[in-house]
């Protein structure tokens, strides 16, 4: 078995991208979108952390966090959050027989992918790929059209203008 490294920085700030196993024509994360801010929540109040930017797609999410100084475990935050929303759904997903040997669900992408950010300019860049994501996957013509996310309440702290990335041509500041 593969012994997967993770940075294990205390106190940094952190880009995830977590997946939902099958993707295709799958809405359970917009579907479920109480649920999963429920599990935050619950979370957050176990074992504190920042969210400072995010966005949840159908079938994948992105999120940005500053751990408490002291503190390096977003590994098992996520662990926790995912079991949390995946207790209750019905068992109707389709598992292997790996999964089913193993008692998991077939909810959730095992591994997640994580990025330290390194400075402002690093930040700035992915909470502007945070927030243009729905444009990206062509689930809105304009981000302020997408409701899960944080970018209202960046337009509402005046870092962003209502109509910031409102043309689908537009490419994300920094993209190449």
């Amino acid at each position: 078995m593969p012994d997967y490294r993770r940075a294990r920085a205390t106190g940094a700030t952190w880009f995830f991208t977590v997946n939902l196993l099958e993707r295709h024509r799958n809405t359970l994360l917009v579907d479920e979108i109480e649920r999963l801010r429920t599990c935050l929540q619950v979370e957050r109040s176990r074992r504190p952390f920042a969210i400072l930017a995010w966005v949840v797609l159908p079938e994948h999410m992105h999120w940005l966090w500053r751990l408490p100084p002291g503190d390096s475990d977003y590994s098992t935050r996520w662990r926790r959050i995912k079991t949390d929303f995946s207790r209750g759904l019905s068992r109707s997903e389709r598992r292997s027989k790996v999964r089913q040997s193993r008692g998991e669900r077939g909810i959730w992408q095992r591994r997640f992918w994580e990025h330290q950010i390194r400075d402002e300019t690093d930040l700035r860049h992915h909470t502007d790929y945070i927030h243009f994501n729905p444009v990206k996957h062509d689930l809105v013509a304009r981000t302020a059209d997408w409701p899960h996310s944080s970018f209202a309440a960046y337009v509402e702290r005046g870092v962003y203008a209502p109509d910031w990335a409102a043309a689908p041509s537009l490419k994300v500041p920094g993209d190449r």
